[in-house]
C-alpha cells in the first residue's frame, strides 16, 4: 500500500513556501496530513499569525475526506450549508470548509492525503498547496 513519506510531506511544505515567495505571498502555514487525516507535517513560516497552523489543518482535512479541493467544499456548503455544517459537527470541529487545501494523489491515482494552507487569500492559499504537491513529484487532482 503506498503513502505519504514524511520526505514526500516535507518537500511539499519547501515547494509550497517556495511557491508563496515567487509569488510574493504573505507568511504562510502549511499543514501536511496523511489519508486518516494524521499530521505528517507541519510548519510555518517566519511572521504567520496566530491559528494558521489550525486553519490550514481544518481545510487539509475537509480536502482529505472529501478527496477533492477545500474550494470545492466551500462551494458545496453555499449550496447546502446545514448539511456541511452538521459534517462539521460530526467531525467535532476539524472541518473547514474555506478554500486553501488540496488533496495529495500518487501518480497511481491512490489518495496520499492533503496540504492546506493559511496565511494569505484563499486562492493563493491553494494555488501554493498545489505547487507543492507538484515540486514533490504527486499530484493535486485525480487521473
Amino acid at each position: 500500500m503506498t503513502r505519504l513519506s514524511l520526505a514526500e510531506a516535507n518537500a511539499i511544505i519547501e515547494g509550497s513556501f517556495q511557491a508563496a515567495r515567487e509569488n510574493e505571498g504573505k507568511p504562510i502555514a502549511v499543514v501536511v496530513l496523511d489519508d486518516a487525516g494524521h499530521i505528517v507535517s507541519a510548519q510555518r513560516q517566519d511572521g504567520a499569525s496566530m491559528f494558521r497552523i489550525d486553519v490550514a489543518r481544518g481545510k487539509a482535512w475537509g480536502a482529505v475526506a472529501f478527496g477533492s479541493s477545500s474550494r470545492d467544499l466551500a462551494d458545496k456548503a453555499k449550496a447546502n450549508p446545514s448539511f456541511i455544517q452538521a459534517l462539521a459537527v460530526a467531525a467535532q470541529g476539524k472541518l473547514l470548509p474555506n478554500p486553501g487545501a488540496v488533496p495529495i494523489f500518487h501518480p497511481d491515482g491512490t489518495l496520499l492525503g492533503a496540504v492546506g494552507i493559511s496565511g494569505d487569500a484563499g486562492p493563493r492559499d491553494e494555488a501554493f498547496a498545489a505547487a507543492g504537491v507538484e515540486a514533490a513529484g504527486l499530484k493535486s487532482v485525480a487521473n
